[in-house]
């Protein structure tokens, strides 16, 4: 799982899950997906967007891990027949990493429908198709590996017999596409910016909880899937806290999973190099060039990008894949916005 259910948190209200952000050149400018609610959670819970929460992207154009701009998305309760009014603001500045500063309202629109947002941009909201896939076995092996400082041990699992676990499951997507205009003048000279997504709950209190955050896929299933205690952590703080935070920890566990597998004379230099690249959770992303997420580089993320073969091989410094690929998706991305799968 990219970012599936990935907390104890997350799981209480899977609306509030992000289980994927992606970041790619659409028709006319940059896209960005972010998706929630997937349908593994179970039948009988609430689906869509929570009508007490909010949804942001975060842009930092400054290498800093620290949001210049931030685009948030709050919706209404579903009417009778499940369509949910919403607002998108954007937050510039100092605005943008505030939890009480309101933004501007650029723009209002319906779940299923497109909206048009000043400067030639679009937003749609809705029920999508999942477009990640994961195979179990492999997902589960991977995890106790980095649990336990071991090789993944798949001894007993047959490549030929794997599975998509996310076949026919959907989502529920946000995606937003920013004109060249809009970004390009935020990004610089260099047009590099870092995007991550956020999911947030109102508080009793007035205030907003942080519930999910979403940068670079399979940070989670690497690292939290059998601890639940620091997959919340993982959630609570913001990007620039990172590396305080989480390098220790998480240059240990590379460390321990490279030793046992013996690829590396120097673990802990290879482990370091890995959690350099992969703290500060940010998915960064060059404007207006194709998006690519692969061993030699990360540029964004498209819908089809392979993350777990990229990131599991990568994580361990030794081939790991899970036998399927793109083809194993029950429905395929649009080549036309709002670009995700239709819902199968």
């Amino acid at each position: 799982m990219s970012h599936h259910l990935d907390s104890p948190l997350a799981r209480q209200d899977p609306r509030l899950d992000i289980t994927d952000l992606y970041v790619f050149r659409g028709e006319t400018g940059t896209v960005l997906v972010l998706d929630h609610s997937h349908s593994a959670a179970g039948e009988d819970i609430p689906r869509g967007p929570h009508p007490e929460g909010r949804y942001e992207f975060k842009i930092d154009t400054d290498g800093d891990a620290v949001e210049e701009v931030a685009y948030r998305f709050t919706f209404a309760e579903a009417d009778t027949e499940g369509v949910q009014r919403y607002e998108v603001r954007r937050l510039d500045g100092a605005e943008a990493h505030d939890d009480s500063a309101e933004g501007t309202v650029i723009a209002r629109g319906r779940t299923g429908e497109t909206v048009d947002l000043p400067g030639g941009g679009r937003a749609w909201v809705g029920k999508a198709g999942d477009p990640f896939w994961i195979e179990p076995d492999v997902l589960h092996q991977v995890g106790h590996a980095f649990q336990d400082g071991t090789k993944a041990d798949l001894s007993g699992w047959d490549p030929a017999k794997a599975t998509n676990a996310f076949a026919g499951h959907t989502v529920h997507a946000i995606v937003l596409e920013l004109s060249d205009a809009e970004l390009l003048p935020l990004a610089g000279e260099d047009r590099r910016i870092g995007v991550w997504a956020l999911a947030s709950l109102a508080t009793d209190a007035g205030g907003w909880r942080p519930v999910n955050r979403a940068g670079l896929p399979m940070i989670h299933p690497l690292f939290a899937q059998f601890d639940a205690a620091l997959g919340d952590r993982l959630n609570e703080n913001t990007p620039a806290e990172d590396r305080a935070l989480y390098a220790e920890r998480l240059t240990r566990s590379v460390a321990s999973v490279v030793r046992a597998y013996g690829t590396s004379d120097e673990p802990e230099a290879y482990a370091k190099g890995f959690v350099d690249r992969v703290l500060p959770n940010v998915l960064p992303y060059e404007v207006g060039t194709p998006a690519t997420y692969g061993f030699a580089r990360w540029n964004g993320r498209t819908l089809t990008d392979n993350a777990p073969d990229v990131m599991f091989s990568l994580a361990a410094n030794t081939p790991l894949g899970l036998g399927i690929d793109k083809n194993s998706v029950t429905s395929e991305p649009r080549t036309t916005f709002p670009y995700v799968p239709p819902a199968p």
